[in-house]
């Protein structure tokens, strides 16, 4: 594949959130390998509450389903809140929903990275595991190499999860090639 889409979605809606920096950094390192990016995060995802049929004529969700539909691979990031996603990350996945009568059903066939972060092990660790869940349902193939990142532990989240993002992307990227 000459130069995959890679759509990350998630974060908060704040603008400097450490899950829309670890999306960000990320995608910096699959554009390093080659790839067109597209992040999703903040107010891109803020979405109402699913209910079928409900996005239609919302360019905002027109542009996020388009994206979805393009990409080669996808990124889901989400803070644990309470022990699992949020719900700006649990409604945009929901929306995915959307793409149900596509030839490529959901993720059906796609990588997908994942990153959790929390302040604790115990959030960052489930909500890691509720995302894959999730992923699975929507036919993705979750990597091998899921990131749970603790970010009350001292220093730089970004900077202690450099190597850990490498491994998850060259992982994208040996599926992609496979």
């Amino acid at each position: 594949m000459s130069q995959p889409h890679i759509v990350a979605l998630g974060g908060t809606l704040r603008t400097e959130s450490t899950t829309g920096r670890l999306l960000a950094a990320t995608l910096a390192a699959a554009q390093a390998r080659g790839a067109r990016t597209t992040l999703l995060t903040g107010d891109a995802i803020a979405f109402p509450h699913y209910e079928p049929g409900m996005g239609a004529g919302n360019p905002v969700i027109a542009q996020y389903l388009e994206a979805l539909r393009t990409a080669d691979a996808v990124i889901v990031g989400s803070p644990g809140y309470h022990g699992t996603l949020s719900g700006l990350v649990k409604t945009a996945l929901d929306y995915v929903e959307e793409l149900r009568t596509d030839d490529r059903v959901y993720f059906d066939g796609l990588p997908v990275g994942l990153i959790a972060t929390a302040g604790g092990w115990q959030a960052a660790v489930s909500t890691l595991h509720a995302l894959r869940t999730i992923i699975h349902s929507l036919r993705g193939w979750p990597t091998p190499l899921g990131l749970a990142i603790n970010t009350s532990e001292p220093g730089d989240a970004i900077a202690r999860s450099a190597a850990p993002i490498d491994t998850m992307v060259a992982q994208i990227f040996g599926f992609l090639n496979r």
